[in-house]
């Protein structure tokens, strides 16, 4: 069978071929990971990376684009590029997204009150990518607003990366638990998935929260990862919708 001479040959594509800006991409994030730019540092100018990367100005900027916009950068008018940082009193909110019924933002307060290493559970396991057993550290805290426990959070996180973490150090001043662990422990999370379901307060909650047994409360199950899309966290937090809703932007 021969092919027709008038319809043009069907172009042949590499499966790892990328456009040069996601080349550019990769390699700003790299740089991120190792830790040329720590969290707030200002990186260097579109010309300089252009200079560096032997690419244009235009492909520089956008790749840059793409990461301002996935909240690894942030652009500051007339000052520069920004590595992103959990520091930022702006990032507070990204990932709490409880909002009084009334719409007046409160300031939420943590309460931490337990933090020992433990074994993984299977669960636990096979959503931070360990083996059965394997070591790490599960924190409990109430989260409040305006004194009123609203979310009762269990966090999982990978041990080898939080040793040293302690009840003491989670207590110490009024930053976010993601601001310690970026400031102290050189972890920062780049994006959650979270999955939520309504479920029924159990004793333990129940107790927590001063709700009713029984009283539905949303079951927020978030796995944060860090560069290179490692999972780091897992997290089982417990809402109460009493006073608060949980809202999400989307588009």
């Amino acid at each position: 069978m021969t092919r027709d001479a008038a319809r043009p040959a069907p172009r042949l594509t590499s499966p790892t071929f990328s456009p040069l800006y996601r080349q550019i991409k990769d390699f700003l994030i790299r740089s991120l990971e190792e830790g040329e730019w720590r969290p707030g540092d200002a990186i260097p100018s579109e010309g300089e990376l252009a200079v560096r990367f032997n690419v244009s100005q235009g492909t520089v900027r956008k790749a840059i684009d793409e990461m301002a916009a996935e909240n690894l950068l942030v652009r500051r008018q007339g000052k520069g590029t920004f590595v992103a940082t959990h520091s930022d009193p702006r990032s507070f909110y990204r990932f709490l997204r409880l909002v009084p019924d009334d719409g007046d933002a409160t300031h939420a307060v943590s309460d931490p009150f337990y933090c020992e290493t433990i074994g993984a559970s299977p669960e636990v396991a096979s959503v931070l990518g360990l083996a059965v057993g394997d070591k790490v550290v599960l924190v409990k805290r109430l989260l409040r607003f305006s004194g009123e426990p609203v979310v009762f959070d269990q966090i999982y996180l990978l041990a080898d990366l939080f040793s040293g973490l302690t009840l003491e150090r989670l207590r110490g001043g009024e930053r976010s638990l993601y601001s310690l662990f970026e400031t102290e422990f050189g972890v920062r999370m780049i994006h959650a998935e979270e999955h939520l379901r309504a479920v029924g307060a159990d004793a333990q909650s129940a107790g927590m929260m001063g709700v009713q047994l029984g009283e539905p409360l949303l079951l927020v199950e978030r796995t944060a990862y860090t560069y290179g899309n490692k999972p780091v966290e897992w997290r089982r937090g417990l809402y109460s919708t009493r006073h608060h809703y949980y809202r999400n932007d989307l588009g």
